[in-house]
């Protein structure tokens, strides 16, 4: 009876990890290894959204690795967002955990930037700092002190989609597009001061980031992610490329699909505000 109950306990453990086998930590996890000197926690949020924030932690907000030309929240060249994780403490050897205020998509957005050069442990910090209240554990208003380091990185091209293969993607059966916005957004309905062309990419399907995550800003079991990417027609046969307004917000849907294992994941960085600014393109 005891060897049933073992393995029934046994079970239970194999799935829940099979329902969350994602690049995310927990917060009673994290705050296990919080203070390890290998583990460097990332705030990814403004100044403003790092008065309050988890002790130890280093405030890197997602814009600071972003340039505004040509096109507003574009990456900096791989160098130039080295050299500034490097300043802030962050490097390759270490384990990275990100997280926000509570919506995700700015720890998201600074995933796939880590993903991107090549950091080969970064994780997300599931429900990020609401979760992590809502465990009552310490928070702090003074900044983190910083140890300078050197972030080696390598840029893989095959995380980045550019315009060119957005173009090529458009109608193309090995390719689905995935569109990040609201519902609202995609059919061009909702206001907008920064756009001339409103709608989507021809052919790209909407997954609002936000249904990602449940009402605790956690991300959702991966059967339910599973369920609900394939009913779009996102398969693992395909390769994804997922955008929003300025693909801020696609990260979170980009982190999704890389822990459900599909092998072809890209964001497209320069996202709907270069492609709408581009006359030649066609808009739906």
């Amino acid at each position: 009876m005891k060897l049933n109950k073992f393995f029934l306990l046994g079970l239970v453990m194999l799935l829940a990890s099979a329902l969350s086998a994602q690049d995310l930590i927990s917060a009673l996890d994290l705050a296990k290894i919080s203070k390890n000197d290998d583990v460097i926690i990332i705030c990814a949020t403004s100044e403003d959204g790092y008065k309050v924030h988890i002790s130890g932690a280093v405030n890197i907000p997602h814009t600071s690795l972003c340039d505004n030309e040509p096109i507003r929240t574009v990456i900096k060249p791989a160098s130039e967002m080295a050299k500034i994780l490097g300043e802030n403490g962050v490097s390759t050897d270490k384990t990275i955990i990100v997280y926000d205020e509570g919506s995700g998509k700015y720890a998201g957005r600074m995933y796939w930037i880590l993903k991107y050069l090549g950091a080969p442990n970064v994780k997300m910090l599931d429900g990020n700092i609401k979760g992590w209240k809502a465990k009552r554990k310490p928070i702090t208003g003074a900044p983190a002190k910083v140890t300078p380091t050197t972030f080696t990185a390598k840029a893989d091209a095959a995380q980045l989609a550019k315009m060119d293969e957005v173009k090529k993607a458009v109608g193309n059966s090995s390719y689905v597009i995935v569109d990040a916005r609201t519902p609202e957004e995609y059919a061009g309905t909702a206001d907008s001061e920064t756009l001339k062309r409103k709608g989507h990419v021809p052919s790209a399907v909407n997954v609002n980031y936000e249904t990602v995550m449940d009402s605790k800003g956690e991300l959702k079991s991966n059967e339910e992610l599973t369920s609900m990417f394939e009913a779009k027609g996102i398969t693992k046969d395909k390769t994804a490329i997922v955008y929003c307004e300025t693909s801020v917000r696609a990260g979170v849907v980009y982190l999704a699909l890389k822990g459900l294992g599909y092998p072809n994941v890209k964001v497209y960085d320069g996202a709907y505000l270069e492609w709408q600014t581009t006359e030649a393109n066609n808009v739906e």
